[in-house]
C-alpha cells in the first residue's frame, strides 16, 4: 500500500548517532522527487527542529525544513497550553537540554523550582542529584507529572544508551507517581502531528525501528506502521509479538512509495 504522508523515526530509522543509514537518505529523495509529503517525529527533545534540520543537512545528507520535524518537546508545550484555563499564568520546572526548555519556556509559561504547576522531565545528559531533588519534592507538592518519553534507550554508534524513559522512571520512583507521557508511543504525539500538518488519519503510516515506542505509536493512533530493522527491534522479538507491524522490512530501499 502507498501512503500520502510519512512520519518517520530519526534514531535508528534515518541514522545511528552520528552513522549514516544511507538507505535513509535514498528514502527521503524519492519521496521529495515524487511531491510525496513527510515529517520526521522523533523522541529527542535535546534539539531544536533547526538543530536536527542542521544536523539532517551536514552529517546526512537530508535537506529539509524545520516545519518537518516534531518532537515531544513541541508536542509537550502543545499540551501544558490546551490544558491551561488562562486563569493564572502557568509555571514549570524542566529536567532537559535547551530544545525542550526553549519549546516550552517561548510560549511565555515561567521557570519555578520549588511551587511549580508542572514538573516536565525529559533527556538531560547533565542531569544532577539536585534536579531530581527539585522535580521529586515540586511533585510531592502537588506539580503535575509530565513524562517527554518512555524510551529506556537510544541507538547510537556506540550502542543502545540510557534514554528519557530510564531518567523519568527515577523520579517516578522517588515519587511514587507516573508520569503523563507525551511522546511515542502516546496517541498524544501522532495526534499533534496529525494536527500540525493538516493530515488525514487514514492517509498516514508511521516508520521507526523500535516496536514498543514508533510501531506501538501507531498502533494506539490507529495509524499503520513500518518497521524498519535497523536499529532497536529485532525479528526474532516480533515473532513472538502478538500484534505484528502493516509492513516489515530490512531497509527503506524497500518501501515503495
Amino acid at each position: 500500500m502507498k501512503y500520502q504522508g510519512y512520519l518517520i523515526d530519526l534514531d535508528g530509522t534515518v541514522y545511528r548517532g552520528k552513522d549514516k543509514i544511507p538507505a535513509a537518505a535514498r528514502f527521503i529523495r524519492r519521496l521529495q522527487r515524487k511531491h510525496i509529503a513527510f515529517a520526521f517525529l522523533t523522541n529527542n527533545t535535546t534539539k531544536t527542529p533547526e538543530q536536527v534540520v542542521k544536523n539532517l543537512a551536514t552529517n546526512h545528507d537530508i535537506q529539509v525544513q524545520s516545519s518537518q520535524v516534531i518532537t515531544p518537546a513541541s508536542a509537550t508545550a502543545d499540551y501544558l497550553v490546551r490544558h491551561n484555563d488562562g486563569s493564572k499564568q502557568q509555571t514549570c520546572f524542566v529536567i532537559g537540554e535547551f530544545g525542550l526548555k526553549q519549546a516550552i519556556f517561548q510560549l511565555g509559561i515561567q521557570v519555578e523550582e520549588k511551587h511549580p504547576d508542572y514538573v516536565v522531565v525529559g533527556l538531560d545528559t547533565d542531569v544532577t542529584y539536585h534536579k531530581f531533588e527539585t522535580a521529586t519534592l515540586a511533585i510531592k507538592a502537588g506539580a503535575s507529572f509530565i513524562g517527554t518519553n518512555a524510551d529506556t534507550n537510544l541507538p547510537n554508534e556506540r550502542g543502545l544508551v540510557p534514554g528519557a524513559g530510564s531518567i523519568i522512571s527515577l523520579v517516578e520512583t522517588s515519587t511514587q507517581q507516573k508520569a503523563i507521557y507525551i511522546g511515542k508511543p502516546e496517541r498524544l504525539i501522532a495526534d499533534f502531528a496529525l494536527r500540525k500538518l493538516g493530515w488525514q488519519r487514514q492517509t498516514v503510516a508511521i516508520i521507526g525501528d523500535n516496536y514498543k515506542t514508533d510501531i506501538q505509536c501507531g498502533f494506539n493512533a490507529d495509524l499503520d506502521t513500518i518497521l524498519v530493522y535497523t536499529g532497536v527491534s529485532t525479528k526474532q522479538q516480533i515473532a513472538d509479538c502478538r500484534q505484528k507491524p502493516t509492513i516489515e522490512i530490512d531497509s527503506l530501499d524497500e518501501l515503495e512509495v
